[in-house]
């Protein structure tokens, strides 16, 4: 029951993310690279270490949790290639004017792919509440650990649902519909585990492919964004941060 509670602080931290990001206005270049900097820093300090700590076997000389982010990676990339919305001219993300007078407004207009991008980290945030589960299953230290750093984090996948949905063409209302089901993810995931555990290999290997997953829209798409309409300075300054916040997080946790 500790863990529903706990969980359910998560559900709360989750809906504030989201809250923050949407009322962001003009400001959204700085969303973006504080974005993809707590993007960039669960993957190495959260994502990574757990994915190779639970799925530590190697094929080939190299773990397989390593060999499922470069999948993971890749997989998204050749998405984004397949439906041809990443053709690297700075066009695709800032506004701009043609010959004849036809604007583009800044983002994708490619609903799925942003679609996917949040069902992903809907999926990580019930990985959280597993997480939770089992740690107090462990004992309550442990147990206290885990729900520091998953509460702490989940503020970010809120913040990270919401712009990433809508970054990509979706309009607000499926954007927040996704916000709720990132939020409950987290009560969802802890409330399993009263049932049973996803057996910890498999555990492993799913967080070394969103990992993957996550490193290219951090790198690939939202970076690109945050810094083409706007001088780079204050957005490399939040990206930093959020880096950096993370790093923190899991300082603490650790």
């Amino acid at each position: 029951m500790t863990a529903i509670l706990v969980a359910a602080g998560a559900f709360l931290m989750t809906l504030i993310g989201g809250f923050v990001a949407q009322r962001t206005g003009d400001r959204r270049h700085l969303v973006l690279g504080l974005a993809a900097g707590l993007m960039l820093g669960v993957v190495a300090f959260d994502l990574l270490p757990e994915a190779i700590r639970a799925a530590p076997g190697e094929v080939h000389g190299v773990p397989q949790s390593l060999l499922m982010f470069a999948a993971g990676f890749l997989v998204i990339h050749i998405i984004e290639r397949a439906v041809a919305i990443h053709r690297g001219h700075e066009g695709e993300y800032a506004e701009h004017t043609h010959a004849h007078g036809h604007r583009h407004g800044n983002g994708y207009q490619a609903p799925g792919i942003g679609l996917t991008a949040a069902a992903a980290l809907v999926g990580h945030s019930l990985m959280d509440g597993f997480a939770i589960g089992a740690a107090f299953q462990a004992g309550s230290t442990v147990g206290t650990v885990v729900a520091i750093a998953v509460v702490a984090h989940d503020f970010a996948d809120g913040f990270n649902t919401y712009t990433i949905t809508r970054m990509y063409g979706n309009n607000r209302r499926r954007a927040l519909t996704l916000l709720g089901a990132d939020a409950l993810a987290p009560v969802t995931g802890a409330a399993i585990t009263l049932l049973f555990t996803i057996p910890e290999q498999w555990l492993g290997l799913y967080l070394g492919f969103f990992a993957g997953f996550l490193l290219y829209l951090a790198t690939s798409d939202i970076l690109p964004e945050a810094h083409s309409p706007h001088p780079s300075r204050s957005t490399l300054l939040c990206t930093l941060a959020g880096v950096g916040f993370m790093w923190l997080v899991v300082g603490l946790a650790g």
